[in-house]
């Protein structure tokens, strides 16, 4: 079974530690697996962008991708390049341009997805929440990335995120607060506040 996405909560540093040196022993053994193909279905309105992406995808990560049934990727390759390449093309198909979802190719770098679908009760408070995290002009969104480092992007329903662990934990703890209806405000101050507390240790 291979692993999309992770949740990071805010657990003790020992444990984040631990958790990011069991993921580079699971990459370490998955370069000595194969399985046969992985099938990815993504978002028709993302096609093209995945069509012009499949050739520098597979020459940088080492496998063999094809499109079927007009929405569906097919990658072949070893387990570690597979389970790359499919984080890879969801970070696209959630939205972010190619040359930031390759950061994905660098094993400190993670890729994490909230679905709003999940937490949102209707369509109202869905754009809602959307419209929170983005800001006035794009300016909530721009700053949660200039202060946590992580690459965040919003697409239909869900607000994903490319970073080191310690980023997207920065990151979600600013995001969290603004889809529980806290202030701006509140979400930045927390927002530093993770940041400090990571870079003393």
């Amino acid at each position: 079974m291979i692993i999309l996405s992770y949740v990071y909560s805010s657990k003790k540093r020992a444990n984040i530690d631990r958790y990011v040196l069991q993921r580079k022993v699971l990459n370490k053994r998955l370069h000595n697996l194969r399985i046969n193909m992985e099938h990815i279905l993504i978002p028709a309105a993302r096609v093209r962008a995945l069509k012009e992406a499949v050739a520098l995808i597979e020459k940088r990560v080492g496998c063999k991708m094809r499109i079927e049934n007009r929405n569906e990727i097919v990658v072949e390759g070893d387990s570690y390049s597979e389970y790359v390449a499919r984080n890879i093309v969801q970070a696209v198909a959630r939205g972010f341009r190619l040359n930031t979802a390759f950061k994905l190719l660098n094993e400190d770098y993670f890729f994490d997805s909230i679905d709003i679908g999940d937490i949102a009760p209707n369509k109202l408070k869905k754009k809602r929440m959307v419209a929170r995290i983005i800001g006035t002009g794009g300016k909530a969104k721009i700053y949660m990335e200039e202060v946590s480092g992580a690459s965040i992007e919003i697409y239909g329903d869900t607000i994903s995120l490319i970073g080191s662990i310690d980023e997207i934990r920065i990151a979600k703890a600013g995001i969290n607060i603004l889809l529980d209806g806290g202030k701006h405000s509140t979400a930045y101050t927390v927002m530093e506040k993770e940041r400090r507390k990571i870079k003393t240790g």
